[in-house]
């Protein structure tokens, strides 16, 4: 916690350095608040802008406070935010005595231009990443023009602002402003092509793909001989591009969950369900690919929340995999945790790792209880059906249902709905954990 608001405290301290400097060093205020409130917004939004690429650029020291769901989301809130501060910029110019023709007139400078081009270029990366899904973008290619949108926009910023700003007439500023920008550049080179290629370098290894239920696999991949495995906590994921060479397959980067604990030493695993164009092709993985992994990532571990004795895990199909993870760890460790794990699919078939559950409950001598339940049961089917609503987990639960801490991984709408009717129930809102993998692709 500490750790967080030092971090947050310490991004708007650089968020507000160029705007205080400015005023400190730059220039002598011009009589019109208008024309200085247009030239601070430019400032403050170009400076978050920069940031931005800090927010993605997947840094552990970064991430691990907060999760990676967490920091994403505040990327894209941010975006919508420099985009809000930049849109009033020339209008406040203009309102403040700089004349309309800045707007739309031709015949202006050259890098009044690259500044006009640099807002439509940060409207259109914004506003396709908002409504990627309703235009149906695949993640892939959005990704590649977003890398590619993201470092041309901050050159079309940085000569703009370099010309056009005032601000920077002043050496101190100027340098600290073309610092600023190359080590922006060099974190975005270290993250989108550095840390790839010495990743590959140490590529892990398929070692198994097993199929786990219908349309479901697991894969088990070992480091490289001589290397160690990573460290990570149960309920973590991390990002895979699998290469499989020779067989027309995809090389795509994709996060899983690390569905193994970290008792199952030598090798690392994911489960993962064939859902899209890429995971369809997972079952054709095959023993001796190799796997470029960056890991791992995430907070939705109950080693993140030791007050966490009383447990509700609520999954919904191939959503099991983190909570399997944890009740693995939980299993292995004798950890003096109590956990009740509601586990809702379609179809008998459609249950993920059922056997290990059961076993581990069997074993757990009453810390583990697990029901399932299915929405399309079979006629043999004698366990519980429908769906898991508020009536549903307060029965199951009982009477103590506002002490206990309930972990939530699932498809999207089953998450929004077990958010409404643990609300309903009168759940304490710091006693839910729960990922938003849906930032992530």
């Amino acid at each position: 916690m500490k750790r967080g608001l030092l971090l947050l405290l310490l991004y708007i301290v650089v968020l507000g350095s160029p705007l205080a400097l400015s005023a400190t060093l730059a220039h002598e205020a011009s009589s019109s608040f208008l024309y200085e409130l247009g030239r601070g917004l430019a400032l403050s939004g170009a400076t978050l802008l920069l940031l931005q690429v800090v927010l993605a650029a997947r840094l552990k020291w970064v991430e691990r406070p907060y999760g990676l769901d967490m920091l994403l989301r505040f990327h894209r809130n941010m975006a919508v935010l420099g985009l809000a501060m930049l849109i009033p910029h020339p209008i406040f110019l203009v309102l403040g005595g700089a004349g309309w023709s800045l707007l739309w007139s031709l015949d202006t400078p050259w890098y009044i231009t690259v500044g006009r081009l640099a807002l439509l270029v940060l409207a259109i990366n914004v506003t396709v990443s908002l409504l990627r899904r309703r235009m149906k973008i695949r993640f892939e290619r959005w990704r590649l023009a977003h890398d590619m949108l993201g470092p041309t926009l901050l050159v079309l910023v940085l000569l703009h602002s370099s010309n056009a700003g005032q601000d920077l007439k002043v050496d101190v500023m100027r340098t600290a402003w073309f610092a600023a920008f190359g080590i922006i550049f060099a974190l975005f080179a270290y993250h989108r092509i550095v840390r790839p290629i010495l990743l590959g370098r140490q590529s892990y290894r398929v070692v198994e793909v097993r199929p786990k239920a219908e349309g479901v696999w697991t894969i088990r991949l070992a480091p490289p001989k001589g290397h160690k495995r990573f460290d990570y906590l149960p309920g973590q994921f991390q990002f895979v591009t699998l290469h499989r060479h020779g067989r027309g397959l995809p090389e795509e980067e994709h996060h899983f969950t690390i569905s193994s604990s970290p008792t199952e030493t030598g090798y690392i695993s994911s489960t993962v369900k064939a859902v899209g164009d890429f995971t369809a092709t997972i079952g054709k993985t095959r023993p001796g690919d190799t796997a470029t992994v960056h890991a791992a990532f995430g907070r939705f571990s109950y080693l993140f929340h030791p007050e966490d004795k009383d447990m509700v895990f609520i999954a919904g199909g191939i959503g099991i995999t983190p909570l399997r993870s944890m009740l693995r760890h939980m299993h292995d460790t004798a950890a003096d945790r109590r956990v009740l794990l509601l586990y809702a699919n379609r179809r008998e078939q459609d249950i993920v790792f059922r056997k290990e559950l059961d076993e581990m409950a069997a074993e757990s001598s009453g810390r583990l209880t697990v029901v399932h339940v299915l929405s399309k049961p079979g006629p043999e089917w004698r366990g519980e059906s429908g769906h898991i609503d508020k009536e549903f987990i307060a029965r199951q639960c009982g009477q103590d249902c506002l002490h206990k801490a309930f972990y939530l991984c699932g498809p999207p709408g089953l998450v929004r709905s077990l958010l409404q009717n643990l609300r309903k129930l009168g759940v304490p809102e710091r006693r839910i954990r729960l990922e938003y993998f849906s930032f992530l692709d």
